[in-house]
């Protein structure tokens, strides 16, 4: 049997954001998602998943999932067989960024986890196209499911990740390096700065995507995946 794949959502996000792929490879291999809640740290989301997962695993992980995937292979890189990184950054919160978190997190404890998911996060997600407002209800509908606890709790997890661009140099496993061409909140320099980091990695660029190509163009990205999980 191939190895298992373990799947990490974004932030605000569920199995929801990978149901395509789910559909896609679950015919061929065990497939894990790991909701990113419980912790308020990079480090420790990491190593409630490393306490959980199978002894070796494809790993992939798309905005704050990649994030966590990235501390998940710092941690441990002996129990990676592959990884691909979608939509992510390996830097460090710049300051001016992680002060922005503080009044939307006010809000959120203010009950309103709704308007900002609505008004200041939705918005930046994807690229328009036929299937825009479904997708944005779905990340609605995760984020309201997962409520106003995980939202902190992972705001606050961004606003203190370390660096992970010396990690990136070690990776020696079949990676890949997947992004939306119209992300704004993860844009391509970003993921040509992963590919240029890890040496013999792939990088796609998905047309007509934004942030959240799994949902967007979930064929274009299953296409990529394949090739990825059959290095």
């Amino acid at each position: 049997m191939n190895e298992p794949l373990l799947l990490l959502p974004g932030m605000m996000c569920d199995a929801r954001l990978y149901g395509p792929q789910i559909t896609a490879f679950s015919h061929e291999r065990p497939i894990m998602t790991v909701p990113l809640n419980g912790h308020d740290t990079v480090e420790a989301l990491a190593g409630d998943i490393l306490d959980n997962a199978p002894p070796r695993f494809a790993l992939a992980g798309l905005s704050m999932g990649g994030i966590v995937a990235m501390e998940v292979f710092r941690q441990a890189p002996e129990r990676v067989t592959r990884l691909a990184l979608l939509d992510t950054n390996p830097k460090a919160e710049v300051a001016a960024v992680a002060q922005k978190r503080e009044p939307q997190m006010q809000k959120v404890r203010d009950g309103h986890l709704r308007a900002v998911m609505r008004d200041e996060m939705k918005p930046n997600y994807i690229t328009d196209g036929l299937r825009t407002g479904e997708i944005l209800d779905l990340c609605m509908a995760m984020a309201e499911t997962l409520g106003e606890a995980v939202f902190l709790n992972q705001s606050r997890a961004l606003q203190t990740r370390p660096d992970q661009q010396d990690v990136l140099r070690t990776v020696k496993v079949p990676t890949l390096i997947l992004g939306g061409e119209d992300d704004v909140l993860c844009p391509v320099h970003r993921h040509e700065l992963m590919h240029d980091l890890i040496p013999g990695s792939t990088l796609a660029v998905i047309k007509n995507a934004g942030h959240l190509p799994t949902l967007e163009q979930p064929d274009t990205t299953n296409k990529a995946l394949k090739k990825w999980l059959n290095q």
